[in-house]
């Protein structure tokens, strides 16, 4: 019997996913949208894990092409990177607001939980909204193995990655950094 070697898990990035006008617009949007509190998997709230105010794309009329970006970019990048079963988006993009002024943050988790929808939660895909000196702190950090990843941070970039991926926001200390995240749904992993 042979030993092969378990496969590397790939963090994903694709520069300029989406262009400046694009995250002018979904930001635009968003800031006009009301926010809600960010929680944890069915409705749990938490600030010492996480702390950001949130806005459901679902729930804004003027957000309806992100979708399309969001479906081609995931496509593709499953196509070329991770070959997973994916059957949907049962899940909201939502854009997520972290300011210096509460200490925004989201700690160390995974992307998939004992929810319904969160326990099918296969890849994730994090787009950074805001201009990389908008704001102190703020990195998206994950650990696909024993050392930590930090996401690039220059405006319009997707990064994906599988959502059992432990990951963070570290806290934001100088203004406030925006970021659109996203859930593709399937199978359980086996």
């Amino acid at each position: 019997m042979i030993d092969l070697p378990a496969p590397m898990i790939q963090i994903h990035t694709v520069t300029a996913a989406f262009t400046a006008e694009d995250c002018a617009r979904i930001t635009a949007v968003a800031d006009a949208a009301p926010a809600q509190d960010a929680g944890l998997v069915r409705n749990a709230t938490d600030h010492n894990l996480r702390r950001a105010d949130l806005v459901w794309l679902d729930e804004v009329a003027e957000a309806d092409w992100v979708m399309d970006k969001i479906i081609a970019l995931v496509r593709e990048a499953n196509r070329q990177v991770y070959g997973y079963d994916l059957t949907d988006f049962a899940e909201s993009a939502q854009v997520a607001h972290y300011g210096a002024d509460r200490e925004g943050h989201f700690d160390w988790h995974s992307d998939i939980g004992d929810g319904r929808l969160a326990s099918k939660r296969k890849l994730t895909m994090v787009v950074q909204l805001s201009e990389p000196s908008a704001y102190s702190g703020g990195k998206l950090e994950l650990m696909p193995g024993a050392g930590i990843v930090t996401a690039d941070t220059a405006l319009g970039t997707a990064t994906l990655f599988p959502s059992f991926v432990l990951h963070r926001v570290t806290p934001v200390t100088e203004g406030e950094r925006k970021s659109l995240t996203i859930w593709c749904h399937g199978p359980a992993f086996r």
